[in-house]
């Protein structure tokens, strides 16, 4: 069973995805939150499988609260709820820490199949359009950020198979991508993403993705 919490000041909008979560067997809403704050304090009293959480809400923004939810550790994985599939904010929201983001007017179907991604550790943005986000954002990167790799101590526990793994995660290739084009089994593929994931402390492919360009294994097109 996959637990939620709705963080989201519109009261339409919480109905809405309550109506939606709870007609699911195997989905269950354990709260509302109206405010970032709010969102803060339920997700540690609640420890919710997922966040769908709002960006724009008055006071502590979505952006915000996402960030102090998973510095804390807490488990939880949030899902960006926003405008417009390349909001300003969403790429701050990635990098905040997290899972995902789904544009508002997304089908039932594709935020019911995005939730239970996330619950699994998997991402819900689609490798090209994670590309076309960073891509489009890529001036919000460190500037600090050494532009040698081999000088990222974020990098030093890989192989050289595993940093090449995450190269190709970084410039959009799915697994099944990964294992055409570097003549790999795709459950060998799979292995290899999970190890660089576990050595790079990602909570998942899309901070990955963050990664490979934060350390300049990845450079925008």
């Amino acid at each position: 069973m996959t637990t939620v919490l709705i963080a989201d000041d519109q009261p339409l909008q919480r109905f809405g995805y309550r109506m939606l979560l709870e007609s699911q067997d195997d989905i269950t809403v354990l709260g509302e939150a109206t405010g970032g704050t709010e969102a803060v304090r339920m997700a540690a009293e609640l420890s919710p499988d997922v966040i769908l959480m709002d960006i724009r809400m008055p006071g502590l923004d979505g952006i915000e609260a996402t960030r102090r939810i998973i510095t804390t550790g807490n488990r939880s994985r949030v899902l960006i709820l926003t405008t417009f599939d390349l909001d300003e904010y969403a790429f701050a929201g990635l990098r905040a820490g997290a899972s995902g983001f789904l544009v508002k007017d997304a089908q039932p179907e594709e935020l019911l199949s995005g939730i239970r991604a996330v619950a699994t550790g998997d991402a819900v943005v689609a490798p090209a359009l994670t590309r076309r986000l960073l891509d489009a954002y890529a001036h919000h990167l460190p500037t600090s950020t050494p532009a040698d790799p081999e000088l990222d101590p974020r990098l030093t526990a890989l192989t050289d198979r595993e940093r090449e793994i995450l190269t190709v995660i970084g410039q959009g290739w799915t697994n099944t991508e990964i294992a055409t084009r570097l003549h790999l089994a795709e459950s060998t593929v799979k292995t290899h993403v999970s190890r660089v994931l576990a050595k790079t402390e990602s909570r998942d492919r899309i901070q990955a993705v963050i990664l490979a360009y934060d350390t300049r294994l990845v450079t925008p097109s």
